[in-house]
């Protein structure tokens, strides 16, 4: 507990008041989070996520040996943050990848025990709910026992839009033919007005959420997301993660909260000044703070830096996603700064214990492998 005395000379009396709350077990309100978030110190917010973290997670932190698959890069929207995504018209500039080659992608890797599969890509006008319930089959067919992550609310709003089915109906279709969780993408930023200036032709925040809530529903379990330093304001921060913590009080159903970092390299957005390090280490100890309903808070190593990732192993975050394998395009045509995104899983290790962690490998759902 960090003492009055301590406190008292430096920090407002309403900063105090929120700082005590939080250290008493308590949820704080948007107010407050008003106040944590444009007061408080980063030692402070450091401290305080930090010690939310270990006593969630002691020393533990988690990753799993991964790949993505990502189907092909033409999508039928344009969201002005994406370096990603081609239209048909310039397929020269895209891929589209055949079943059998994904099939391949699976096991090509079948000598690294990977445990999970994320299948997220562009939304493809001919890649509708029976080509990835095909799809998916055939996944399990080889790899039976591998946990398939897939398909963006995004996605998933086209897909069953589409195939003339509500949320539940496409939902229900996928579990059965083997999809077993959701990632978290296409959140963005639920605020409507700067929705609807980055991204304003893909699905509604209200259609996000009412996706995740029916997934949750009948067992399939999801992460959550937020693309942040932008146009954002801080209110707007806050009432995005108000929406995830509303929820996750209602279904508890996400595994993991996972902050995305603009990057401007190659989009339409370009022109935006991306974040410092400080501001991504003060928004995840300011979201490990916020969202006290969620075990976890990872920070996704092939878009935030290796780097940073550990830096904010003090920051509240318990995760770092997991080996990758080079199989992501997302971030590196965006202009990371590794653009091929692999990590053994011994690199990882070393990453995590070198600041004085514990490395334990996961499942998707967070059962534990190993322990390092």
């Amino acid at each position: 507990m960090i003492s009055s005395q301590i406190i008292s000379p430096v920090l407002s009396s309403d900063l105090s008041t929120v700082v005590e709350k939080i250290q008493n077990k308590e949820r704080i309100n948007n107010k407050e989070a008003l106040i944590l978030y444009n007061e408080a110190p980063l030692p402070l917010l450091g401290f305080l996520a930090n010690e939310i973290r270990e006593r969630k997670h002691g020393d533990i932190t988690y990753f799993n040996k991964n790949i993505h698959i990502e189907p092909t890069n033409i999508c039928v929207f344009d969201c002005k943050f994406c370096a990603y995504s081609r239209k048909l018209s310039k397929k020269s500039e895209a891929w589209e990848f055949t079943q059998e080659e994904m099939i391949k992608q699976i096991l090509d890797h079948e000598d690294q025990d990977i445990t999970e599969v994320h299948i997220v890509g562009g939304v493809h006008p001919k890649m509708g709910l029976d080509y990835f319930v095909s799809l998916i089959t055939e996944v399990k067919k080889v790899k039976p026992n591998l946990h398939v992550k897939a398909f963006t609310a995004v996605e998933l709003e086209y897909m069953c839009r589409k195939a003339k089915l509500s949320y539940k109906e496409g939902l229900q279709i996928l579990k059965d033919a083997g999809q077993d969780s959701l990632p978290g993408g296409g959140a963005e930023i639920f605020d409507k007005e700067i929705r609807d200036k980055i991204c304003k032709d893909k699905c509604t925040s209200e259609q996000w959420l009412e996706i995740h809530e029916t997934a949750h529903n009948i067992g399939m379990p999801s992460n959550a997301t937020i693309l942040y330093g932008h146009y954002e304001t801080d209110k707007i921060l806050i009432d995005h993660l108000d929406s995830l913590r509303k929820l996750q009080d209602k279904t508890k159903g996400f595994n993991a909260f996972i902050p995305l970092k603009f990057r401007n390299g190659n989009n339409q957005m370009s022109h935006i000044k991306e974040g410092s390090v400080i501001n991504d280490l003060r928004f995840f100890a300011f979201s490990r703070i916020y969202l006290d309903n969620f075990q976890h808070i990872k920070a996704y190593w092939p878009m935030i830096g290796k780097k940073t990732a550990q830096n904010l192993l003090a920051f509240g975050v318990n995760d770092i996603d997991g080996t990758i394998h080079d199989t992501t395009k997302i971030y590196s045509m965006a202009g990371v700064e590794d653009q091929n995104p692999t990590m053994s899983p011994e690199e990882i290790v070393y990453l995590i214990n070198s600041v004085g962690r514990k490395a334990v490998e996961r499942d998707t759902v967070y059962n534990i492998i190993r322990e390092y």
